[in-house]
């Protein structure tokens, strides 16, 4: 693992639930917080190998965000503290955002790197690499 990934591992495990949106190929940021007491599930829209200790479940952020707004309950695997994704496409930001906002978790992400974000967050320096903070307060309507 990267020291930008370790130095992200150790930002996020302030947190004891965590959810991975869109987790891929690249799961050694939830095993990290698995080894540090945390409890993770990642998601993505395929099937994705992940270590020990990660909980995995194939689910789209989009579709859940439409079902929430439709009237339907989120799963267990969305009531966390906190939702992340690491080089988070821009046309999941957003949804990702709702989501948290509707179980009441924290969300941070990190963008592929040439994006900005989709909406309005707050910028921390972790190691090389800028995690953004969205708002999920009822106050943020944007």
């Amino acid at each position: 693992m990267t020291a930008s990934r370790t130095e992200l591992a150790t930002r996020l495990a302030a947190y004891d639930r965590l959810l991975e949106v869109g987790v891929g190929h690249r799961p050694e940021v939830a095993a990290a917080l698995v080894d540090a007491g945390a409890s993770v599930t990642a998601i993505d829209v395929v099937d994705a190998t992940v270590p020990d200790g990660v909980a995995f479940v194939r689910d789209d952020v989009v579709a859940r965000r439409d079902a929430i707004h439709a009237g339907e309950d989120p799963p267990a695997h969305y009531r966390v503290d906190a939702i992340y994704g690491l080089n988070l496409p821009a046309e999941l930001q957003r949804p990702a955002r709702d989501v948290a906002r509707a179980v009441g978790a924290d969300f941070l992400f990190t963008t592929l790197g040439f994006e900005e974000p989709t909406l309005p967050v707050e910028r921390e320096s972790v190691g090389r690499e800028t995690l953004y903070v969205a708002a999920t307060g009822p106050s943020d309507r944007r």
